[in-house]
C-alpha cells in the first residue's frame, strides 16, 4: 500500500481548480456575508461573540481526538485570555489552558512568522504534565522510533488507515513544509491553501501525539491570514466534529490519490460552507442578546434574574427545550420555589417573559421578544 508521502510527487500536492469552482464561490459568499453580520457588532458583542467561538472550538478540537474539556473551565480560560468577566466561573484547568492559549497564538498572531520552535511550544501546551492520559508524551519533541500509525480493530486482525513517513524524515518533512507556509502564502487562494495545509501537516504526523490539534490550529491560522482579521467567527473544528467520521474517511481515501488531493479539498470546502451557514446563527443571537440588554438597560433586574434571562439569550430565540419553568428557574439560581415564582411574575410584568401557549403538567415560559425594541 502506497500513500503520498511515498509518491516521486511528494510534496508538491495538486488539485483540479475546475472541481472546485462551485464550492470555493460558495464558500467566499458565505464568507463575505458573515464579515458583514460581524462589522454590525459592537465592540461587547463583538468580544463575546469571538468568546463564543473559542469556546466551542475548544472543546470540539479535543472532543474529535475523544479529549473531553468540561466546558465551563474552557470559559473560564477564554474569558481570563481575552479580559472577559470571569465572576461565577469554576477555577481554570491547565489542560483548556494551554490548548486556548495555542489557539489565540494561531489567530490572534497570524501575521508572525511560523516556526519550528513555535509549532513545538503549541504541542508542549496541550501536553502541561507530559501526559496524555495515563501515557506518557514526548512534550516539545518530533516524535521518536516508533512507527506512527493509524489503526482500527481488536489486537492482532488490526486495520492500518495510514502510516505516517519514518521518524528520521520528519524533520526534512518539516523544513519543507514550513518552507511552503511562506512561500504559499501569496500564491494559492486563502481557502484552499487552509484546507492543504490541514492535509499536510497530518500526513507528516510530526508528534508523538496531538497532531490533529495542531493541524486544525494551523487551518484556523491560514484562515485568519486569509481574512486578514485575527478574530475567529467560525469553528471549523465544531464542523469537523459533527462530521467525524466522514472526515477521517475522506483523509485516508486521499492519502492514497498521488498527490491530488482535489478529493479532500472538495469535502474541506463543503464542510466550511456548513460551518460558515451555523456561524450565522451564533452572530445573530449575540445580536439578539445586546439588542434585549439596550432595551431593558433601565428594567430592575435581581442578579438571579439576569443570569435566568441570560441562560435564556445563550439558547436563542427557540429558548430552553420544554420552555423555562419554576423548577428550572430553581436550578438555574439555587433558590426556593417561592423566590421562583415571584421572581418569574415580576419578568412577565415587565414584559420580558411570555407565557407559552399549550397546555403541560407546568406553566413554562420564554423570552417575549415583541417587546424588544431593537431585536
Amino acid at each position: 500500500m502506497h500513500y503520498d508521502w511515498q509518491e516521486k510527487c511528494w510534496p508538491k500536492l495538486s488539485w483540479r481548480d475546475g472541481e472546485l469552482t462551485a464550492q470555493l464561490a460558495k464558500a467566499r459568499y458565505l464568507q463575505g456575508k458573515l464579515v458583514s453580520k460581524v462589522a454590525a457588532l459592537g465592540l461587547d458583542a463583538c468580544e463575546e461573540a469571538r468568546a463564543e467561538i473559542l469556546v466551542e472550538e475548544a472543546v470540539k478540537t479535543s472532543a474529535i481526538e475523544g479529549e473531553a474539556l468540561d466546558k465551563k473551565s474552557v470559559r473560564s480560560s477564554v474569558a481570563r485570555q481575552l479580559g472577559l468577566p470571569m465572576a461565577g466561573l469554576p477555577s481554570i484547568d491547565r489542560r483548556a489552558e494551554g490548548l486556548v492559549e495555542m489557539l489565540l497564538d494561531a489567530t490572534s498572531r497570524f501575521d508572525e512568522t511560523l516556526t519550528t520552535k513555535r509549532i513545538k511550544s503549541w504541542q508542549a501546551a496541550l501536553f502541561p504534565t507530559g501526559y496524555s492520559g495515563i501515557h506518557r508524551v514526548r512534550v516539545g519533541k518530533w516524535r521518536g522510533k516508533e512507527p506512527m500509525r493509524v489503526v482500527s480493530g481488536p489486537l492482532g486482525k488490526e486495520m492500518v488507515h495510514f502510516e505516517a513517513p519514518p521518524y528520521d524524515r520528519v524533520e526534512r518533512e518539516m523544513k519543507q513544509f514550513l518552507f511552503w507556509w511562506k512561500s504559499s502564502l501569496k500564491e494559492i487562494d486563502g481557502l484552499l491553501r487552509a484546507g492543504v495545509a490541514h492535509f499536510y501537516f497530518v500526513t507528516i504526523h510530526p508528534f508523538e501525539d496531538g497532531n490533529g490539534r495542531i493541524a486544525r490550529a494551523l487551518t484556523d491560522m491560514a484562515l485568519a491570514q486569509d481574512e486578514k482579521q485575527p478574530r475567529r467567527f467560525y469553528s471549523m473544528s465544531s464542523q469537523i466534529m459533527a462530521e467525524r467520521n466522514d472526515y477521517y474517511d475522506i483523509l485516508e481515501k486521499t492519502q492514497r490519490g498521488e498527490c491530488d488531493v482535489t478529493m479532500w479539498l472538495k469535502w474541506f470546502l463543503e464542510c466550511t460552507e456548513r460551518v460558515l451557514h451555523k456561524s450565522e446563527t451564533i452572530i445573530a443571537n449575540v445580536l439578539d442578546k445586546s439588542a434585549f440588554w439596550k432595551s431593558h438597560i433601565g428594567t430592575p433586574l435581581s442578579d438571579r434574574q439576569r443570569k435566568v434571562i441570560n441562560r435564556l439569550l445563550d439558547a436563542g430565540r427557540d429558548g430552553f427545550e420544554g420552555g423555562l419553568t419554576t423548577r428550572k428557574y430553581c436550578s438555574l439560581t439555587k433558590g426556593s420555589r417561592a423566590t421562583a415564582y415571584r421572581e418569574i411574575a415580576d419578568l412577565e410584568r415587565k414584559g420580558i417573559l411570555r407565557q407559552r401557549s399549550g397546555k403541560g403538567r407546568s406553566t413554562s415560559y420564554d423570552i417575549d421578544w415583541s417587546n424588544q425594541s431593537d431585536s
